[in-house]
């Protein structure tokens, strides 16, 4: 019922896309097709003039009355084919594509000819399977047509009729997709009026359906089943025989077969019931299907165990034969080697004589070269203490030397702050020259204009003159910062000249350790070996500052004490210039090797 389900959800979105406009209605003509697409697919034979009857084009045909799904009902999924792939569906293995393996088609074939009361002997079965497995030997098991094709010739048939067979289909298709354990009539006694009725039961692992017939249209009612329930025989009474019970939670159901044979078959398939559901399976032909692939499984592992077994013999055999092989080329390796041995032992036993003849002699010279070696050790010891104690000065000296240039190192970085701040003010300065250019190019053009207007003209030329007089304030206040940077500027190369001084003499103590005096040499003249350090002076400002500062005290007709002094200290004094792309910072010469 479930694959009925699946197939028409597929059938619908077929039907739904032939419906262009969504009104839920398709022509008869792609109705036709479709149906007869699915004729072909399915391998389900059909009438064409049948086809041609149901769908012709007027308004009085069975399908313009009664619709499409009636017809794909009775016509279609109604079919033996239908049922059979459903069947094949439910046996396949789970890998695409989809095939069914000879023993699930021998169990099929089986379960259809019992249906059938037909008793099959397993040469005929064997013989029936054996047409089929040259198809079935590329792919490993029979394809879906060639399992219709398998049905569809007759060949399984053995003279019974098409009806019959279809019987057969259909009651293996309830047990295996519908889950239908067994059906048939039995005698059911009433709960309130207590009387016998007999009825179609049908046999489910969840319950147990009873119906008016064996149409199973008219439901009369259902019995559950669970873990709880149990199936008891009850003794002959009333005129009744082969009775039994069915005891539910609520209710206690009394029936009675036709025999004992089908009492004893109907309580054995309750009980089976029962137990699926204590077991909680839904399905029993599920777990059928899964022990029988565990069986083959099982059989094609000791298969191929077995295979492995045989190759691993035969390959235990070969090695066998092989180690044989080489045992017997060892054997004769091995006298070839004895001979050869005794050949080298003689020539080993001369060259030993002669070796220890000449180690005999080197004996004798190493014990002379041992008394000299000791004599030269001695000297060397000595040595090595005379170097150990100059290289702990040597150590000591070094360390103080390093003392020495950090002191160095600090006061150039104080330097380079200094001069930081002293350029910082120069540019103040150079900015403030250049707001007083400004100015007296205002005044000049000012001046320029004072003979058209005087009088707005001397008003102006007292606010330039008050702006000026600004100007020259604030300019004489940079140049004292700039006084009291020189002085610190001059502090620090005071320090510098001290550190250098400092060097030297750590220099000095440092070149006589690394020239030790020996008896007869004379003490060489020292001097300064840093020949690259000198004490970093400032560097000469920029001429065009010089000119500006100078044609700013023309300007002002008074030069003032500080600007001379000012750049006389930025020509160096009595200092030597330095140029301006002299680094901020010398280095010192690298550390004198030990």
């Amino acid at each position: 019922m479930a694959l009925r389900k699946e197939l028409l959800k597929s059938i619908w979105y077929a039907f739904t896309a032939l419906d262009v406009e969504k009104s839920g209605k398709v022509s008869k003509s792609q109705l036709k097709v479709l149906s007869h697409n699915l004729y072909t697919v399915l391998h389900i034979p059909h009438d064409p003039v049948a086809l041609e009857e149901h769908f012709r084009d007027d308004d009085d045909g069975p399908v313009s009355s009664q619709g499409y799904m009636p017809y794909l009902n009775k016509y279609i999924l109604d079919k033996d084919a239908f049922r059979l792939w459903c069947l094949f569906n439910f046996l396949s293995e789970d890998k695409y594509p989809l095939i069914m393996v000879p023993d699930e088609v021998e169990y099929l074939l089986k379960k259809v000819l019992s249906s059938m009361s037909l008793e099959v002997g397993l040469g005929e079965l064997e013989e029936l399977l054996a047409q089929e497995a040259q198809a079935a030997q590329t792919s490993g098991g029979l394809s879906v047509w060639q399992f219709l094709e398998l049905f569809n010739s007759g060949r399984c048939l053995r003279g019974v009729g098409r009806d019959t067979l279809s019987m057969a289909i259909h009651e293996v298709y309830q047990e295996l997709i519908q889950d239908v354990l067994k059906q048939g009539y039995l005698w059911k006694r009433g709960h309130l009026r207590r009387n016998w009725a007999e009825r179609w039961f049908q046999l489910q692992p969840s319950c147990l359906c009873y119906f008016g017939s064996e149409e199973c249209k008219e439901k009369r009612g259902t019995i559950p089943l669970d873990a709880q329930c149990c199936v008891e025989v009850l003794p002959d009474r009333e005129g009744k025989r082969c009775m039994f019970c069915v005891k539910t939670a609520s209710r206690t159901y009394e029936m009675s077969a036709s025999d004992t044979r089908q009492r004893q078959e109907w309580t054995a398939a309750i009980q089976t019931a029962i137990r699926l559901q204590a077991e909680g399976k839904t399905s029993l032909h599920k777990d059928l299907k899964q022990k029988r692939r565990e069986q083959r499984e099982q059989r094609e592992r000791r298969r191929t165990a077995k295979e492995e077994e045989l190759l691993r013999l035969q390959q235990l055999q070969e090695e066998k034969e092989r180690k044989l092989q080489e045992l017997e080329l060892l054997q004769e390796a091995q006298r070839q080697a004895e001979r050869l041995l005794q050949e080298e032992e003689e020539r080993r036993r001369s060259q030993h004589r002669e070796l220890q003849q000449a180690l005999e002699g080197q004996l004798r010279e190493a014990e002379q070269a041992r008394a000299s070696m000791q004599a030269e050790m001695e000297l060397k010891k000595e040595e090595a203490a005379r170097q150990r104690q100059r290289i702990q000065e040597l150590e000591e000296m070094q360390q103080r030397l390093q003392e020495a240039l950090q002191l160095e190192v600090k006061a150039r970085q104080d330097e380079e702050a200094v001069r930081l701040a002293q350029t910082r003010l120069l540019e103040e300065e150079e900015e403030k020259l250049k707001q007083l250019l400004q100015l007296k190019e205002e005044q000049e053009r000012y001046i320029e204009q004072a003979q058209q207007e005087k009088q707005e003209l001397q008003q102006e030329m007292a606010l330039q003159s008050r702006s000026l007089q600004q100007a020259q304030q604030q300019l004489e206040e940079v140049r004292q910062n700039r006084q009291r940077a020189d002085e610190d500027v001059e502090a620090a190369q005071r320090k510098l000249r001290q550190a250098s001084t400092n060097v030297k003499h750590w220099n000095v103590q440092m070149n006589r350790l690394m020239h030790p005096i020996e008896p007869g040499d004379k003490r060489p003249t020292t001097s300064s070996s840093f020949t690259g350090f000198q004490p970093p002076l400032l560097a000469r400002r920029d001429s065009s500052l010089k000119r500006l500062t100078r044609w700013g005290s023309q300007g002002n007709r008074t030069p003032s004490p500080s600007t001379s002094e000012q750049e006389k200290s930025l020509n160096g004094g009595d200092e030597a210039p330095i140029s301006a792309s002299t680094p901020p910072e010398d280095k010192l010469d690298p550390e004198p090797e030990n």
